[in-house]
């Protein structure tokens, strides 16, 4: 049905865990032992015992706005925070800014951000033309794939992005195999080129980043020549999944151990519940151990159609950053695991505030195994004491609640 990207594809799914688990340990050590953060947030682990997914669940999850807060705080000192085992020199051929400002270190190992798999799914080969529309100053887009279409034997015209007429010209005389941007930019450049009168029969391929990729538009492009594909990758992790032609969900990258945890905690939910999307790479220069994403996604059932057997992810579903202010007090997604973790009989929380502004009521609706007398009560009590505010309690059957991986819901008009 398809050509793999390389053998690491089509791997037994246990050998694929066995192999990632026997990396863990070193990668958590690797981590505590070179970079000034990780040594200070893993500084009661011992890395030999992290060797299973429960274990590493334990650890302490590190989320993007803390990674910026600690570069924040040390920016006299070390512009990465203490997280990148590099620094400034050989190691290190060019720095980005996303915006924050949180930057982020490229380095000498081919295709730093995993990108070329990505590239290969959605059909591009070596020897093919690409032009790369993401962005080259500032940001890492363009670099992440420039770097990915090199390790796949690619040359890239670097387009970067405005000069809409500009970039249909060199389209129609360097014709390229295909695009790699952001969805709407191509649209634009095709639409600039039909108005321009000029064919861009070469450009039947696209890899999408950056925006979302709905199904209307994959079928505009269908209907004007082109096969769209998207791929899931962040500036501090590199790829993390990608579609495939079966364009059924996005498959995870070989580089990456994810896990799907409940919004405001480190604990991982079952399958197929959304939750927040938290990753440990292996890359070494920036070994990022249980970096908690901010967004929103549930592992997908089976295996790909096209024989790749990683875990798939539904995609993008949201952010989990829920954090909301009720009666002038902010509340958090954790305050609520908090709450959750204090009756056992709890199995999934969720925060629903009402009312006007300025006139707010808050509801904790509840899923439990068992309602034993005074439950309510109880629970009622803990919502006081760990946000302080009061709160309605719901009880609600077992599998009531919405599987959108909302663990606060702001229902409040805001007319």
């Amino acid at each position: 049905m398809t050509q793999y990207y390389d053998p690491l594809e089509t791997r037994e799914a246990v050998q694929r865990e066995r192999d990632l688990l026997v990396s863990l340990p070193g990668q958590v050590a690797f981590a505590k032992s070179k970079t000034a953060a990780f040594g200070q947030i893993l500084k009661d682990v011992n890395p030999a015992d992290v060797k299973d997914r429960a274990t590493l669940a334990q650890l302490p999850v590190t989320r993007k706005y803390e990674l910026l807060a600690l570069q924040q705080k040390h920016r006299a000192s070390d512009v990465f925070g203490g997280f990148a085992s590099i620094a400034f020199g050989p190691k290190m051929p060019r720095v980005f800014a996303s915006p924050g400002t949180l930057y982020e270190p490229d380095s000498t190992g081919v295709d730093h951000w995993r990108m070329a798999r990505s590239m290969f799914a959605a059909g591009f080969r070596s020897g093919d033309l690409i032009h790369n529309c993401f962005s080259y100053h500032f940001v890492p887009a363009g670099a992440m794939m420039e770097s990915g279409a090199h390790a796949l034997g690619a040359t890239v015209f670097a387009g970067g992005t405005g000069q809409t007429e500009q970039q249909v010209q060199a389209m129609a005389e360097l014709k390229p195999a295909g695009y790699i941007g952001t969805p709407s930019f191509l649209k634009i450049i095709l639409e600039k080129a039909a108005e321009m009168g000029v064919a861009l029969p070469s450009v039947k391929r696209a890899l999408f980043g950056g925006e979302a990729f709905p199904p209307s538009l994959r079928d505009w492009y269908l209907a004007h020549g082109v096969a769209g594909y998207q791929c899931y990758a962040t500036a501090d992790l590199g790829l993390i999944a990608y579609e495939t032609e079966a364009r059924d969900g996005l498959v995870l990258d070989e580089g990456v151990l994810l896990e799907i945890v409940r919004p405001g905690t480190g604990d991982p939910v079952p399958e197929g519940e959304v939750g927040e999307v938290v990753v440990t790479c292996f890359n070494p220069a920036y070994p990022l151990v249980r970096f908690g994403t901010g967004d929103l996604s549930a592992i997908l059932p089976g295996t790909c159609p096209t024989g790749r057997t990683n875990q798939r992810i539904k995609g993008w579903l949201g952010r989990a950053d829920q954090t909301t202010k009720v009666r002038g007090m902010f509340v958090h997604p954790g305050q609520v695991a908090e709450i959750a973790r204090r009756f056992p009989e709890v199995q999934k929380a969720r925060l629903v505030v009402s009312g006007e502004m300025a006139n707010d009521a808050m509801a904790l609706h509840v899923e439990a195994s068992s309602t034993p007398e005074g439950l309510a009560t109880r629970i009622a009590d803990a919502i006081r004491d760990v946000t302080k505010l009061r709160g309605e309690v719901v009880l609600c059957p077992l599998g009531s609640l919405a599987n959108d991986g909302k663990v606060i819901e702001d229902a409040r008009s805001y007319k």
